[in-house]
């Protein structure tokens, strides 16, 4: 198997050298570090604390080895993998796309119960009571006054005059105060043109106004911006000659021209603190802060919405905003026709919101919508790249939005492996690709297998076979010449000591001893009938096809492996088309054909030969000159037809090996019957035991010696 980079490697320190020297931070070498020794690096045991270790590509093909083998469409197990999500080899889960869109129903949910729209006017109802009954007390304290100057016996006549003409002014503006209109933009435009006897009411109304202005203002634009703060009359005229510049230019590109953005930025930069670095960028920003206005306003009662348009109407048309924010609404919407201008949402919550508020939630429900919306169209994790990470980390959070990212950098990881490449707009398998996958398998296997299950015999004589023991002996005369050189210059270092050159004798000769293997033949006959998938057999066979292919040509590369599969009729499958074999819905099991195939394959090989057949049923089909049949329940010249080629594979010196995965009595008794033919082994097993009845067959037979 290929070498795999995961955390047992020990951890890689590049800060300090040989001598303890701290690096230089130019090119991190110590001062007096010497070239030829750029890339020398201090280690240290892996404790678990260090961070650097990610999901990688053969992590993913792990994870998504059993998808893969069931159709060998890495695009449809990259898609299963993204929806259900993972976890890393830190044990950090990575959210599937499920899981994250269940996630943004939950929090538009969260936002639609979190308050009343009719806290917008409720705030500014609340403000104006409060100015209204400050200049009431101003009134009726000036009233008293007047009164106790009416009554003042050292009063002189023109003082009573005076106190008269007060006494009367504050009760008519009493009485226009109780006259003031129920509605909000009656009232805040009647107290425009009043005429305040309290300095402080005057204040708070005038500072009432400005933030009214402000918001609506901020409406459009991001509200973090520093020129919308605390605007007066003269920040107000230069936010007008923005949004007019602004408009010129989305109406130059409505007619085809190129505005001059950088320009724009030099002078307006100010107002956008998000600092986009072109046009379109921009144009995004600002629909959808005005969509997210206009959300608002669509999901008010047709009152409030009257209310609104008022207020504005009555704040902004005096300085001339109210015409170019309605010009930029319009461009807006022409040229970002997709951000959301129609939407709305009923919102259910008892905390009344501000403007800012109920904008902001507007905001993100538009945005939870349009995410959740992209994301459950998604069907290739290359589409992620174009997902909204700032949105998702802004509505969910970091995981969430880390998550994505992970998951939309997996085709390329996989491709940089060179594990996958992409043909058009599918996915392949490369030969290195397949090549892991069954390694994948085969390691699955191996590590469910109990080794006391193998089966084997230890073996007193060491043989010259291709296969490493791993263990060394002293050389002697006649023995293959397979040096071990690190023992061998250990031996001649603890004979002569240290110092360079190290000088060799022929004692200091260590070797490498190999086990004896038998050379062997082997075809796998797979069934792919549809009764394997109907009751969940053929994916656990197919793994096992994956093990043995990838443990017969990785560890025994002078063996033969050949794999047929049969239904109604048999065909060859090569190695790279394994992971792709499926299993149509055809009835018939031809193993007549099969055994043929297998027959025809093994005459060409050398040592010993053997089939493996792994199947469900008794044979149901045939072959002959007119093509393939299928036959069923009558059986017997489908069988008999099969047991005549077992006949001739005995002839041919091929064992026939037989997996049974069904256990009816036709299949018993054709089993049966072909043993006692070939003189094979017949197993019965559950189909996830069968790995470990195979193997331990075949192994057992690999460390027999000739």
């Amino acid at each position: 198997m290929e070498p795999r980079s995961s955390a047992n490697h020990n951890w890689l320190d590049r800060g300090v050298d040989h001598a303890g020297e701290p690096a230089d931070p130019a090119t991190g070498r110590p001062p007096h570090y010497p070239k030829y020794m750029a890339h020398r690096f201090r280690y240290s045991r892996w404790d678990g604390s260090q961070k650097g270790f990610d999901l990688d590509a053969l992590d993913l093909l792990d994870k998504m080895a059993d998808q893969l083998a069931t159709n060998g469409d890495p695009l449809a197990a990259l898609r299963r993998l993204m929806e259900r999500g993972m976890t890393d080899r830190n044990g950090e889960a990575i959210q599937g796309l499920d899981d994250i869109i269940e996630q943004l129903k939950a929090r538009k949910e969260e936002l639609l119960e979190s308050g009343d729209l009719g806290g917008v006017y409720s705030e500014i109802a609340e403000a104006l009571d409060q100015i209204v009954e400050r200049e009431h007390q101003d009134l009726e304290d000036r009233q008293t006054l007047a009164d106790l100057q009416l009554h003042d016996p050292s009063s002189s006549e023109e003082d009573r005059r005076n106190a008269d003409l007060a006494k009367e002014s504050a009760s008519g503006k009493q009485l226009q105060l109780d006259m003031l209109a129920d509605d909000l933009a009656s009232r805040v435009q009647s107290l425009q043109s009043y005429e305040f006897e309290s300095n402080e009411a005057q204040a708070q109304f005038e500072e009432l106004l400005d933030k009214l202005r402000q918001e609506m203002v901020n409406n459009a634009f991001d509200q973090t911006s520093e020129s919308l703060q605390n605007l007066s009359p003269q920040d107000l005229s230069r936010q007008r000659e923005m949004m007019n510049a602004l408009n010129d230019m989305l109406e130059q590109r409505e007619m085809g021209i190129e505005p001059d953005f950088d320009a724009f930025m030099e002078e307006f930069g100010d107002f956008f603190p998000g600092n986009p670095q072109t046009l379109d960028e921009l144009l995004e920003q600002l629909a959808e802060q005005m969509a997210a206005a206009q959300a608002m306003f669509n999901s008010m009662s047709p009152e409030q919405q009257e209310q609104l348009r008022q207020l504005m109407d009555n704040l902004l048309q005096d300085m001339g905003l109210r015409d170019e924010m309605a010009r930029l609404s319009q461009n807006l919407q022409n040229a970002m026709p997709g951000a959301g201008w129609g939407e709305s949402f009923q919102m259910m919550g008892g905390m009344p919101l501000g403007m800012g508020e109920a904008q902001n939630a507007m905001r993100q429900m538009g945005m939870s919508d349009r995410i959740r919306n992209f994301l459950e169209k998604v069907r290739d994790p290359r589409s992620l790249s174009e997902a909204d990470f700032d949105g998702v980390r802004e509505l969910l959070g970091d995981d969430a939005a880390r998550s994505l990212e992970r998951m939309s950098s997996m085709v390329k990881e996989m491709e940089d492996a060179g594990l996958i490449h992409a043909e058009g707009n599918r996915l392949e398998l490369t030969a290195r690709g397949v090549r892991m996958l069954g390694q994948s398998a085969l390691r699955e296997l191996f590590e469910n297998l109990d080794p006391g299950l193998l089966g084997g015999h230890t073996i007193d004589r060491v043989g010259i076979g291709h296969e490493r023991s791993f263990q060394t002996k002293p050389y002697e005369f006649g023995d293959p010449f397979n040096l071990h050189i690190g023992r061998t210059v250990k031996n001649a270092v603890q004979r002569a000591g240290g110092g360079t050159p190290v000088q060799l004798e022929p004692d200091d000769f260590e070797i490498e001893q190999t086990e004896q293997s038998v050379a062997s033949a082997t075809v796998l006959l797979l069934d792919i009938s549809f009764s394997m998938v109907w009751e969940g057999r053929f994916l656990p066979a197919k793994k096992v096809a994956l093990a043995l292919q990838t443990l017969i040509t990785g560890q025994y590369p002078k063996d033969y492996f050949g794999l047929v599969a049969f239904n109604r009729e048999a065909r060859e499958v090569n190695a790279q088309a394994l992971p792709t074999l499926d299993s149509p819905e055809t009835q018939g099991t031809n193993l007549q054909h099969a055994l043929f195939i297998a027959r025809r394959l093994l005459a060409r090989q050398t040592g010993t030969k053997q089939i493996i057949c792994i199947t469900d049923g008794e044979p149901t089909a045939w072959t002959d000159e007119y093509g393939s049949h299928f036959d069923y329940p009558d059986t017997h010249h489908q069988q008999r037809l099969a047991l005549l080629e077992a006949q001739r594979c005995t002839k041919s010196g091929i064992t026939i090996n037989t997996f049974m995965l069904g256990d009816s009595r036709g299949m018993i008794h054709f089993v049966n019957s072909m043993a006692k033919i070939n003189k094979g082994k017949v197993f019965q097993t559950d189909p996830w035991d069968l790995g470990t009845y195979i193997f331990q067959d075949f192994l057992s037979g690999k460390q027999k010696l000739i």
